[in-house]
């Protein structure tokens, strides 16, 4: 077997180079994002480690037929997909007669091309996007395309900008006037909010004695549920106690044993279900107690089972999906829409002072049902956090009518 690492920018330049080099049975071990170069620790860049692998000897597969090129998509990305679907054909067509003899690489085959095809898929969708959106431009107004290229920036879901277009289409028919810039602002403002507004307002239950925090490796559960616990210590004199099932990272459980000392909060640490009945009884005499759990991939339904089954109690509980606003609005949507079958509907949104991208929220908001109950920004405990308002929202999604 020939074995070769690539450290690329992004998993798609890795697959073209990898094509080359090895052939097309060329099949990818392993990604993982690593940093180089840099100055004595300092000032390192992220890249994507790639490794490939080609069995030797093996029997090359006939020619696929060329896929035709897509007029809504450039030669690039075309050149990309027609990669991805030899790839993917190729891997269909080889079912061996019997067993292989290293099958662990066939099943790293089958997740790695699967990952690839899906990275390719979302550029995709993003490009006949782009080529959808620039062709529908010349039917609006000024002040409309201004608005329509506000809403494409902001990550939007063309369904919500199309039926908001619609609505201030009607509202210019019923005023028998076209509206100028300020008024399209303002009319896109109050209608935002009249959506949005029956998912607004929501907070933690002041019932529930047990709240659960689950999210993505990353997002900022432990800062957030310190933050949490400030408030609700300090402000509202409750007895807090933490449960931390974040066991996977050490830095997590000494992370929240500094916030659990700060605040003179007790901490009990789970490793599975069977331990939540002690760390309960230790913690009997707390008014609330919120739990953190451990980060993973989400986007997997096998990880979100094995957090799921941890929330359970026989208290008063709920759990409240946190989410960074830095992460990639189809991944979120995936995390969102596999935690929403387990009757998860409340979500935080972290990372607020990260970005200038807030499409995300009222994509999540109107697809799935969520409740957002706050925005976090910055690392300062408990200031950096606010409860959800409908129309602050919309003025950072819309920004200022006259911003360019």
């Amino acid at each position: 077997m020939r074995v070769k690492r690539y450290v690329v920018n992004a998993l798609p330049e890795a697959v073209s180079m990898i094509r080359m080099d090895l052939g097309k049975d060329a099949v990818i071990l392993d990604t993982k994002e690593i940093k180089v170069g840099g100055f004595m620790g300092m000032f390192r860049k992220k890249r994507m480690e790639v490794i490939a692998a080609v069995e030797t000897g093996a029997s090359k597969q006939g020619e696929l037929p060329q896929r035709k090129p897509s007029p809504e998509v450039n030669a690039v990305v075309e050149q990309i997909l027609q990669t991805a679907q030899r790839s993917g054909a190729a891997a269909a067509v080889m079912e061996p007669p019997q067993p292989q003899p290293e099958p662990t690489i066939s099943d790293k085959r089958m997740e790695r091309e699967q990952f690839i095809i899906n990275e390719i898929r979302d550029l995709r969708e993003y490009m006949v996007k782009l080529s959808r959106h620039q062709s529908e431009l010349h039917t609006l107004s000024e002040p409309m395309i201004a608005l329509k290229e506000r809403l494409f920036e902001q990550e939007l879901d063309e369904e919500w900008s199309d039926k908001l277009i619609e609505a201030l289409r009607e509202s210019e028919q019923s005023a028998e006037r076209v509206y100028d810039r300020t008024e399209v602002w303002n009319e896109s403002k109050r209608i935002l909010v009249e959506w949005i507004r029956p998912y607004s307002n929501a907070e933690i239950s002041r019932e529930a004695r047990v709240v659960h925090f689950v999210g993505p490796t990353g997002v900022g559960k432990t800062t957030t549920i310190a933050k949490l616990a400030a408030e609700q210590t300090i402000k509202r004199g409750r007895n807090v106690g933490f449960i931390t099932s974040d066991t996977y990272r050490i830095a997590a459980v000494d992370q929240l044993r500094t916030y659990a000392n700060i605040l003179n909060v007790p901490l009990e640490v789970v490793f599975s279900p069977m331990d939540l009945p002690k760390a309960y009884k230790a913690l009997s005499e707390r008014d609330l107690i919120l739990m953190d759990t451990a980060g993973r991939n989400f986007r997997s339904e096998l990880h979100v089972s094995e957090v799921i089954s941890l929330l359970q109690s026989s208290e008063p509980n709920e759990t409240v999906l946190v989410l960074s606003l830095t992460g990639k609005t189809t991944d979120m949507a995936i995390i969102a829409e596999r935690f929403s079958k387990f009757g998860i509907q409340k979500v935080l949104f972290t990372k607020l002072d990260e970005t200038t991208v807030y499409g995300a929220i009222m994509n999540l908001v109107l697809k799935y049902g969520l409740y957002p109950t706050h925005l976090a920004s910055g690392q300062n405990v408990p200031d950096d956090i606010e409860r959800f308002k409908a129309g602050s929202y919309v003025d950072l999604l819309l920004g200022d009518a006259e911003h360019e």
